[in-house]
């Protein structure tokens, strides 16, 4: 379940915001489940009820933009879902400085509304994942990059712990960008 997200104060997800045709799952994939919601939920707040002018400016020194971080945030668990169901050559990571600038902004075409619509079809796939993945041990290696040590690996279990800290790593970065914007909070 992606909680939705209205302009009425309540920072909590919404029960029934999105139907799912998942499976009632209980321990540690109900327990992901619940952590991956409740930091999208928070990272889709911070867009509440923003122009899409609001969403892309860059109110502070920084060159983040709320919609750039959602779609970065979509984007980079796509990458990881894929990774999971296919191994490192699935992620068709490009990983070359145009590709990362253009990673963090909307291009032509793209609106807030896109990105979070993007970004719903993303989670819903990832959710679906979590809950049927037949084992949360099993790993692939990491694909050759400068940041991962070679030779290493990751199970579908630790990239999912890592979707969900990149979420609420930019779910913070979220809400200071928006605050700066016009004040308002997810929390407090």
């Amino acid at each position: 379940m992606i909680p939705s997200v209205g302009g009425d104060g309540d920072h909590r997800p919404k029960a029934g915001a999105m139907t799912s045709t998942l499976p009632t799952l209980t321990g540690e994939r109900a327990d992901l489940l619940e952590s991956l919601s409740t930091h999208r939920h928070f990272l889709r707040f911070t867009v509440r009820d923003l122009t899409d002018e609001q969403a892309t400016s860059r109110p502070t020194a920084s060159e983040l933009t709320l919609a750039g971080l959602i779609k970065h945030v979509a984007g980079t668990e796509a990458a990881w879902t894929r990774f999971i169901e296919g191994g490192p050559d699935a992620m068709s990571a490009d990983w070359s400085p145009e590709a990362w600038a253009r990673e963090w902004r909307l291009e032509p075409g793209q609106t807030l509304a896109s990105v979070l619509e993007d970004y719903a079809a993303v989670a819903r796939h990832t959710d679906e994942l979590v809950a049927t993945v037949p084992d949360l041990d099993a790993s692939h290696p990491l694909p050759v990059a400068p940041w991962f040590q070679p030779g290493a690996r990751r199970s579908a279990r630790r990239v999912f712990l890592h979707i969900i800290a990149e979420t609420a790593q930019h779910a913070g970065h979220a809400d200071i960008l928006r605050e700066t914007i016009d004040g308002q909070k997810t929390m407090g």
